[in-house]
């Protein structure tokens, strides 16, 4: 079988490598589609801490294709998506329950070897059936989905309450979705005016540009945020950027008594207010990974396709990987999810042009 294997700084090398063996309780999965995300592009470039070489690839989907013992009633030919992170059972976060921040955490495509191959043996229980009439490649996106829900559900979302969710990239929309859903009314801010018009079509109640090096919110902003929220603020603010002044405004924003949800990542430092952190009593919540939220982020999906597909804004051949990247990086054009097309999903006349662009 054909992988791709991220062997140096910004270098894939395509490879064929044996077909693996059916283990016990394990299944075969056939690699339909891979999505990629910020932390694919970081290993890439060789900023993430793990060791290359490594075949990435952490969102996807696929379809079984042979299974040992199955005690999930698993099929072969059954759409799947699958969860890519194993817990050890045994740390301080495992034995509360909060294995999605175990001390000895793994990640297919991130730490071990993932999905970009034709062929992927998994355990049968990291298994996510595709719901009934969502598309496979839409699929493929059910893990930052569980990641958004994660963040969402860490904040302790009421009905009827406003949030603030603060970036409109991938994981911002997909909880502004959830938020929806719940029946919390959300405002969405972000410096890109296209993100924002995609926010409403995700639930957004009202929109806010952030200008970088300007105040915010504006004059303007501030009234509408005033009257959405009573003069009080939000009582729940998810943070998506990763951008230290965005965690700064929201501290700044949120209503006393009010939640703060930090799913954004980076490596920098914000200032975090000694007084109104205290002052307000503030609830502030970090988010990593999911709960095992992958088949509830695929029935977010299957209730939303026509949102979720508007996330994917760009398809690659899996022959052409270093272009993705390349894409994610330059930002020529914009980028939302982009979707990496492996050979399965090609008409089989297709196929020998995938083998022939990784060749290249």
């Amino acid at each position: 079988m054909l992988t791709a294997r991220t062997i140096a700084k910004e270098t894939i090398e395509y490879q064929e490598t044996a077909e693996p063996v059916l283990a016990e309780g394990n299944a075969l999965v056939r690699i339909h589609h891979v999505t990629l995300c910020g932390t694919d592009l970081h290993i890439w470039e060789d900023d993430y801490p793990t060791d290359l070489p490594l075949i990435q690839g952490h969102e996807f989907s696929g379809v079984v294709e042979a299974v040992g013992e199955n005690p999930a009633g698993i099929q072969p030919g059954d759409k799947v998506a699958v969860s890519p992170m194993s817990f050890c059972g045994d740390c301080q976060p495992c034995r509360l329950g909060r294995y999605n921040v175990c001390e000895n955490i793994s990640c297919l495509g991130c730490y071990e070897d993932g999905a970009f191959a034709e062929l992927l043996s998994v355990p049968v229980e990291k298994l996510c059936p595709v719901p009934e009439g969502l598309a496979l490649d839409l699929a493929a996106m059910g893990e930052p989905a569980s990641i958004a829900m994660q963040a969402v559900n860490r904040g302790r979302p009421i009905a009827g309450e406003t949030a603030l969710v603060l970036g409109s990239g991938p994981i911002g929309l997909l909880a502004t979705l959830y938020l929806t859903d719940l029946g919390v009314k959300v405002i969405c801010a972000d410096i890109e005016p296209e993100r924002l018009q995609l926010a409403t079509r995700f639930g957004a109640v009202d929109t806010l540009q952030v200008v970088p090096a300007a105040d915010f919110p504006d004059a303007g902003q501030a009234q509408r945020l005033n009257k959405l929220t009573r003069g009080c603020g939000p009582t729940l603010i998810i943070e998506a950027t990763g951008a230290p002044a965005s965690l700064e405004n929201a501290i700044r924003l949120v209503a006393s008594a009010g939640r703060i949800v930090q799913v954004g990542i980076s490596p920098r430092s914000a200032a975090v207010s000694m007084k109104e952190v205290p002052f307000k009593e503030l609830d502030l919540l970090g988010s990593r990974n999911s709960l095992n939220l992958i088949p509830d982020g695929l029935n977010l999906l299957a209730a939303h396709q026509d949102q979720a597909r508007e996330l994917m804004t760009h398809r690659v051949p899996f022959g052409k990987l270093a272009d993705a990247f390349e894409l994610m990086r330059n930002r020529t054009e914009k980028v939302g999810k982009i979707m990496i097309e492996m050979p399965a999903s090609q008409p089989p006349s297709q196929n020998a042009q995938v083998l022939a662009g990784a060749s290249a």
